[in-house]
C-alpha cells in the first residue's frame, strides 16, 4: 500500500486555520504562541525544500504541541461554564476547531515524517553528538597482490597536485 503524498503547504494551512479558530474564544495566549511558532517552522520547511533540519524541527514541534494542547484543554475547558448563552456558540465553535486540530496532528506528524525521510533523513535521529564511526574510504589497500599500475593510478587520483619530486631535494612548505 502506497502512502498518499500530502503537501506540506496543506498541512500548515489547515493547522493555521484551525489554530486561528481555536484561539477565538477560550484558549490562552500560550496556546497561540506555541502553535503559531511551530507553524512558523513549518513555513521555514516549505521555503527550504531541501532542508532536513527544518522538516525535523517541524515534526518535533508538532509532536510537542500535541502534549501542550492536551494540557491546555484540560486546564481551560472548564471556562465554558462561565460563558453566557450567546458566548457558548462561539466557545463551541472554537473548541471544536482546536480539538479537530489536535486530532489531525498525529496524522500530520506521520506525513511530515514521510517528508523527512524523502528529504534524506534517516531512521536514527542525530542530535549532533560525536560518534565513533570511521570513514574507511580514504584508506589504501596493503594487499601485495595489487599491481603497481592500479596503485599508481589510485595515488594520482587521490592527490591531483602530486608532482614528481627529487627524493633528495628539500621540501618547500
Amino acid at each position: 500500500m502506497e502512502i498518499p503524498a500530502i503537501n506540506l503547504k496543506a498541512i500548515v494551512g489547515v493547522h493555521w486555520l484551525l489554530t486561528v479558530w481555536g484561539c477565538m474564544a477560550w484558549l490562552p495566549s500560550s496556546f497561540a504562541w506555541g502553535n503559531f511558532s511551530v507553524l512558523a517552522v513549518g513555513v521555514w520547511a516549505i521555503a527550504h525544500r531541501d532542508s532536513v533540519d527544518a522538516v525535523l524541527l517541524f515534526l518535533v514541534g508538532m509532536a510537542v504541541t500535541i502534549l501542550t494542547d492536551m494540557i491546555h484543554f484540560g486546564i481551560y475547558y472548564s471556562l465554558s461554564e462561565l460563558a453566557s448563552e450567546k458566548g457558548r456558540d462561539v466557545f463551541r465553535f472554537s473548541a471544536t476547531a482546536a480539538i479537530l486540530s489536535l486530532l489531525l496532528k498525529p496524522a500530520s506528524c506521520f506525513f511530515v515524517y514521510q517528508m523527512y525521510r524523502e528529504r534524506g533523513g534517516d531512521y536514527n535521529i542525530n542530535f549532533g553528538f560525536p560518534s565513533m564511526r570511521r570513514n574507511r574510504d580514504a584508506y589504501q589497500s596493503i594487499d601485495p597482490r595489487q599491481d603497481s599500475a592500479s596503485n599508481a593510478a589510485s595515488n594520482a587520483a587521490a592527490n591531483p597536485f602530486n608532482q614528481a619530486q627529487d627524493p633528495k631535494a628539500p621540501r618547500a612548505y
